[in-house]
């Protein structure tokens, strides 16, 4: 790759925050007009294929970001940089830009993310940290979102070895609060990662997103301890569609945050019990895809070649009653990208059920 300059990095900026431009059609338009510089030229002309128009972000406010980018001690990671992670870059929906602290050439290590619920177990959260420290013994990047429960425990546990925290906020944000210092203990001694710009609070539309880093990032995905309807599922979804292995730690069915890891286990993840097993199965990882979780319709690949990937107005075209993905696409007149998007938002927030052959219903 030949180096940016200063002014196709500013544009790419720019091009990235402009409004309804998103990773789809952010590569899109660098395909079509070979610089960030001359598809802002181009993107009033373009202002009739997308709802709302397009415009080109404001000079002071990528200007702005940048200088706090800057004074958060952080840098930017273009998708076709060097550095870039190469699992994570095979995804159609790879974030372009991303920010960071720390040693970004850590992904390019074996990497296993560990993740799990929130308000997990004394147990579950004392196996994560067993399962996290030995993979990090054994040479692997330990990739966690450091949230509360299962995350911080993963992230806090492989730290001395290399970890990697993917945040839902801008990098300058703590999030949550009471996880300040781990986090500033990840970005000195390993890599954090956020796709949001600095100042951005983590939303809860921001989660999904952040979920798909960590799994891309990965050759696989374990999941400790998840309620049914959880981000950690969804992390496990993307994980699998993208062809890396899914991992699962069974528990008891009395258990209602067991009960989202043997949902998983009975779809086709791995059941594994210790970090000896995940090893196994991940450390003949050759990057092609090969996961045997069960496909479930959501479907990040194959997007076509619209410009048109912002979340759409799913929830109104939804009842009880499962419905077709395809069937939602074709009826919304949205693109793939912008539908599992929204659809993918409605699953965080527990209004949305997945059921078998990619149909998708709303929550009783």
């Amino acid at each position: 790759m030949q180096a940016l300059s200063q002014d196709e990095a500013f544009a790419r900026i720019r091009l990235l925050r402009s409004p309804n431009i998103g990773p789809v059609s952010y590569r899109q338009l660098l395909r079509r007009f070979g610089a960030a510089s001359a598809a802002l030229k181009a993107l009033p002309d373009l202002a009739g294929r997308a709802k709302g128009g397009y415009r080109a972000a404001p000079e002071s406010s990528v200007a702005a970001e940048i200088s706090a980018v800057r004074q958060a001690g952080a840098r930017y990671l273009f998708h076709d940089a060097p550095d870039y992670p190469a699992l994570l870059a095979e995804l159609d929906s790879a974030p372009p830009i991303l920010t960071y602290r720390g040693d970004a050439g850590m992904a390019a290590r074996p990497c296993v993310a560990v993740v799990g619920a929130r308000n997990a177990s004394a147990a579950a959260v004392k196996l994560a940290r067993q399962f996290a420290g030995d993979l990090a013994d054994a040479g692997f990047v330990v990739v966690s979102g450091l949230a509360r429960g299962i995350d911080s425990a993963a992230n806090h546990a492989a730290l001395s070895a290399g970890t990697i925290g993917v945040i839902a906020s801008g990098i300058d944000i703590a999030y949550p609060p009471e996880h300040a210092d781990l986090q500033e203990a990840v970005a000195t001694q390993g890599l954090l990662l956020a796709e949001q710009p600095p100042k951005t609070e983590p939303l809860a539309r921001h989660f999904p997103s952040r979920n798909r880093i960590i799994a891309g990032l990965c050759s696989g995905t374990v999941v400790v301890e998840a309620a049914p309807r959880s981000g950690s599922l969804i992390t496990a979804r993307l994980a699998g569609e993208a062809g890396r292995e899914v991992m699962a730690v069974p528990g008891s069915p009395l258990e209602p945050r067991s009960q989202g890891c043997n949902l998983l286990i009975r779809e086709g993840a791995v059941l594994v019990q210790s970090a000896a097993d995940v090893i196994e199965l991940i450390s003949s990882f050759d990057g092609t895809p090969r996961s045997h979780f069960r496909e479930t319709g959501s479907d990040f690949s194959g997007l076509p070649d619209d410009l048109g990937d912002t979340p759409a107005d799913i929830a109104g075209l939804l009842t009880v009653a499962p419905v077709p993905v395809d069937e939602l696409i074709r009826q919304s007149g949205e693109s793939p990208a912008a539908v599992q998007l929204a659809l993918l938002e409605l699953e965080l927030t527990g209004q949305l059920v997945r059921h078998a052959a990619g149909r998708v219903s709303l929550a009783q």
